[in-house]
């Protein structure tokens, strides 16, 4: 079973929001089902005005089953002082922001759910899974608990039409963006997504884990089916093998086009294998050995080789992985 509390938060009376609920709506959407609309998280949300007592419940409620993964995702104001950092909620005061952050990361630390995430787009959130109490620099994260936050704890978290930027990107990478070859969305691929896509002076986003292997969080429709990619042990024997090409792989040698045909003609048989091997280039699983292109690699007679991403795929589809 996999759980998903969603909040986005947008009423603060005078320091109110307006990109919050956006946000939370729209990753509710992508999480409830993976790209074939088949279920994916059992969803709850909340959005608008959320106080503080009923946020504690919720998050409490979402952690306290042994469940195979446990998701929070929180969209809102955020505030640190001396004491520590909180999700701040609607009913906030100057002496009672919300909900601490320390708070949260006790109830996913100590939560039976084999894969605990926490997602917060909101500003000084990469102060979550901080300990003071060992070193200001400290992280304390338990078995299975993943956290992936919008900015630094010194930065803030902006908004841009209509949804937070963090968020933007997040639903992005949730979308297909972050996916592997065989369609699946992890936590580390959404970070890296993001993390590239903000650059060096954008706010920063902060990952923190203790996890063996990341879960797909969302499976999209792969860049190329599973029939063609298991191709690829036919076309390489081994990892080191150098596949010689010619010609008459290049569809376009032949005198349907009008320019300088070269011998051997386009064969029908080579030109599907030579299509096979250009999906696998745009993946890039496989690259020419010594041209920049895999069309004068085969014009000029070149070979091409497995990539280092390549040999791994190789590897998964001779043992039948994939």
């Amino acid at each position: 079973m996999r759980r998903a509390l969603i909040v986005g938060i947008d009423d603060y009376g005078s320091q109110s929001l307006k990109g919050c609920s956006n946000d939370a709506e729209e990753i509710k959407r992508l999480l409830s089902y993976h790209g074939d609309n088949n279920i994916n998280f059992q969803t709850v949300i909340r959005t608008g005005t959320v106080y503080k007592d009923e946020l504690i419940e919720l998050i409490k409620q979402c952690f306290v089953r042994d469940e195979d993964v446990a998701l929070f995702y929180f969209s809102g104001h955020g505030y640190i002082d001396e004491q520590g950092g909180y999700l701040v909620t609607s009913d906030f005061e100057i002496d009672d922001f919300g909900v601490s952050l320390q708070e949260v990361m006790d109830i996913a630390n100590n939560s039976k759910c084999k894969n605990k995430i926490i997602i917060l787009d909101s500003c000084h959130s990469g102060f979550m899974g901080r300990d003071n109490d060992i070193s200001p620099d400290a992280t304390i994260i338990t078995n299975g608990v993943t956290i992936l936050t919008a900015c630094i704890e010194q930065e803030t978290a902006l908004e841009r039409g209509g949804h937070g930027v963090f968020t933007s990107l997040l639903i992005e990478a949730l979308s297909g963006r972050a996916a592997d070859i065989l369609g699946h969305i992890s936590l580390g691929s959404i970070y890296a997504y993001i993390d590239k896509a903000l650059g060096p002076w954008d706010q920063r986003p902060v990952f923190k884990t203790n996890v063996s292997n990341f879960i797909s969080l969302r499976n999209v429709n792969p860049p190329i089916d599973l029939v063609t990619l298991r191709k690829i042990c036919t076309y390489f024997p081994d990892e080191s093998y150098k596949y010689p090409l010619d010609p008459s792989y290049e569809p376009t040698n032949s005198e349907e086009y009008e320019h300088k045909l070269v011998k051997p003609y386009a064969d029908i048989e080579n030109t599907q294998i030579f299509n096979d091997l250009q999906k696998f280039e745009g993946l890039g699983l496989v690259r020419p050995l010594n041209e920049e292109h895999m069309y004068y690699a085969a014009m000029n007679g070149d070979v091409c080789v497995l990539t280092s991403m390549g040999k791994r795929y190789w590897k998964l589809a001779k043992e039948s992985k994939i």
